[in-house]
């Protein structure tokens, strides 16, 4: 059965897609095949007449295994909005059920590690009722905490630690992403984070701006996640 991890961010647009795929290729350099998994995508584009995400693609393109993209990606909707707002709007209400179902696919295929992707942060709606956050649950999954290194960070880092573990599930790890260039007193807040977080430390990826490729990977220390 693949190691399965949940990667989840302190908020949107904090590099959960970059961290995954940088898990996905030092997996792969580390000799195992590896997939990912995009449960909820909001923002896609219609490609050869399906609805596909951009992050999607790039697990898709990542893994290890040659898969149709809805396995991947099981729920894709066009609007770059909350996906339990894109859901209703497209009446095609999101179930936790049908996310597991995708998972255990992926499990049945020769896949040592399977790296699923989040979408926004830890609590996010899925309906009326339900957080992604409680499929993970349900799933037990160990979670993989990205940071994006910006004002205000320490404090959103602690709190979805808190969360994380409130739900009763793992840290796994985590990473720190630079997403501000210009963020002031940058080091003194990764070594604030690093003092405060209690979980093992994966790396650490600077600023990278256009230069992101598949190089990323050598940020990363993958050694804590192996058993």
């Amino acid at each position: 059965m693949a190691n399965t991890f949940f990667i989840t961010g302190t908020d949107t647009e904090v590099g959960k897609t970059l961290v995954t795929q940088a898990l996905m290729l030092a997996a792969i350099e580390s000799g195992r095949k590896v997939l990912g998994y995009k449960p909820v995508a909001s923002g896609c584009d219609l490609i050869d007449g399906e609805l596909k995400n951009s992050d999607a693609l790039i697990l898709q393109a990542t893994s290890s295994i040659s898969l149709p993209y809805a396995m991947h990606n099981p729920y894709a909707f066009a609007p770059a909005i909350a996906p339990h707002i894109a859901a209703a709007q497209a009446n095609e209400p999101i179930s936790l059920a049908h996310i597991s179902e995708g998972l255990g696919r992926l499990k049945e295929t020769a896949a040592d590690w399977i790296f699923v992707e989040g979408a926004g942060g830890w609590r996010l709606p899925v309906n009326d009722q339900q957080y992604l956050s409680d499929w993970v649950k349900k799933e037990h999954l160990p979670v993989i905490l990205v940071v994006g290194a910006r004002l205000g960070c320490i404090n959103h880092a602690l709190l979805t630690l808190d969360a994380i573990r409130h739900d009763g599930l793992v840290v796994a790890g985590w990473v720190l992403n630079q997403v501000d260039p210009n963020m002031s007193h940058y080091q003194a807040n990764a070594e604030s984070l690093k003092q405060r977080i209690k979980a093992p430390f994966l790396g650490e990826i600077p600023w990278l701006g256009d230069e992101v490729n598949e190089s990323v990977h050598n940020f990363i220390d993958i050694a804590p996640l192996i058993k």
